[in-house]
């Protein structure tokens, strides 16, 4: 696995002020598979100061020329979507199939919709005696996990890049080689003027931090934890500039009386086992009528046979992930909840492994109902009338996405209206490049996606006449 032992800065890439260096660990078979830098303040501010010094120039590129870089940025993922397939499942551990179809293929999506939107974009408008100009921020300071490491850059770079922004990048440090390889393509195919885009690999509490608080950045986008989200938002907050927050969540994914049970049930365990649950609006929780709970039971138990640790579920990304969820299903038993499938022991002596788990029997009160576990782990609630369902959906300080399955859509649309969330997918609806993504209350501050995440980056100035 090749890796730069450099930084991307101006570009070029350059390298970093300190020695010391990050493990990259293949979670799969626990080898180290490469090493990248570990970035410091002083690497973060050469990287800021020069996407400082090209801000100017970038932002007075006219938008179609702006959108041609993107078209050629997304044209370039597509061309190298077999190594970045490889690469994520290499450092992340997701199968190859899933690599492949979403972590690689879904941002090419996102990057091609954002050069559609730069070229079309209405960045100036007229509003009685007055011109209204949609401008670009400035300086991004952008954070992004592991989980899903390509898509989560490029959610955040496309729309910034389609604003006229210039972007300082700091990656997860389990996953810097699809950052790498992001930088690569940024430059040999797009064709991104120097200092555009700049990439510094590093530990979240040293570089990331120091990214978060750089005077010079103009706004700070991150995705991840809700505890790390708060540090950076007071960080933000102090130096009174824009923050994006893209946090937890714990969806629920409610099964209405009349739905298609069976359908409902396959579906929602699919959702969860996918990327080994490593989804921040993974429908963790299901909704099931008393009526036809233990059928429902029954259904999730015989579904997530299908889903076996190192065939369709990866590992969890690395050793502390692993204990962490055990952790979690070991509190489930502790607190009274029925395990029907799964369970906190290793289902294979190498690499970080969790077996696909479902508790039947939990109560809204549980943690494992409250707490975001982030690995593949279902739990399954009843309730008693459909009040009681919107009372347990909403009872939860998160409300980052969800699902409503019903008779027909528009009941189920009724329902979704009345939920805490930011997202609600109705009788499986399907992923869409172009819809707002983000959450309410603890889940987060702003959006991606569409005109929505495009917005974030973008502030209006008002000419009266």
């Amino acid at each position: 696995m090749q890796a730069h032992d450099q930084m991307y800065i101006d570009g070029a890439w350059r390298p970093a002020v300190g020695r010391d260096t990050i493990a990259v660990v293949n979670p799969a078979d626990e080898q180290v598979i490469a090493h990248v830098p570990a970035g410091t303040a002083e690497d973060v501010d050469a990287a800021v100061r020069a996407a400082r010094a090209a801000f100017p120039a970038w932002a007075a590129t006219p938008p179609a020329e702006r959108a041609a870089r993107l078209t050629a940025l997304a044209d370039a993922l597509a061309a190298r979507k077999d190594v970045l397939a490889e690469t994520i499942t290499a450092e992340l551990g997701s199968p190859l199939p899933l690599s492949q179809m979403v972590h690689a293929g879904v941002p090419v999506l996102v990057a091609a919709s954002y050069a559609e939107l730069a070229a079309r974009h209405a960045f100036e408008q007229r509003i009685g005696n007055s011109t209204v100009l949609l401008e670009p921020v400035g300086v991004v300071g952008a954070i992004t996990p592991w989980n899903y490491p390509l898509h989560q850059i490029v959610a955040k770079v496309a729309p910034a890049l389609a604003a006229g922004c210039t972007v300082v990048l700091k990656p997860a440090e389990d996953t810097p080689l699809t950052a790498q390889l992001f930088a690569e393509a940024t430059t040999e195919a797009a064709g991104l003027p120097p200092g555009v885009f700049n990439l510094v690999t590093g530990l979240g509490p040293v570089a990331g931090q120091a990214l978060a608080a750089h005077e010079d950045v103009d706004l700070v986008s991150f995705t991840g934890s809700t505890a790390v989200g708060r540090q950076i938002g007071a960080t933000a907050g102090a130096a009174v500039k824009r923050v994006a927050l893209e946090l937890g969540g714990k969806s629920a994914n409610v099964i209405l009386p009349g739905a298609d049970l069976a359908k409902a049930v396959n579906v929602g365990i699919a959702n969860v086992m996918t990327n080994s649950g490593q989804t921040c609006s993974a429908w963790t929780r299901m909704l099931v009528d008393a009526e036809r709970y233990d059928e429902a039971v029954e259904l999730a138990a015989n579904a997530v046979t299908k889903y076996v640790a190192g065939e369709r579920v990866g590992p969890l990304v690395n050793a502390k992930q692993q204990a962490r969820v055990r952790g979690y299903i070991e509190k489930g038993v502790e607190e009274g909840a029925r395990l029907i499938a799964g369970g906190p022991d290793a289902p294979l002596e190498t690499g970080f492994y969790v077996s696909p788990t479902v508790f039947a029997d939990v109560t809204p009160d549980m943690t494992i109902a409250q707490e975001e576990i982030f690995g593949p782990v279902v739990s399954i609630l009843r309730y008693e009338d459909v009040d009681d369902a919107l009372r347990i959906a909403n009872d939860t300080v998160y409300g980052l996405a969800g699902a409503v399955w019903a008779a027909d859509d528009e009941e189920a649309v009724a329902f979704a209206r009345r939920m805490d969330t930011g997202q609600v997918d109705i009788n499986g609806g399907r992923f869409n490049p172009l819809a707002p993504f983000g959450g309410y209350k603890q889940s987060g501050v702003g959006r991606e996606l569409g005109p929505h995440g495009l917005a974030e980056y973008l502030q209006t100035k008002s000419l009266q006449f």
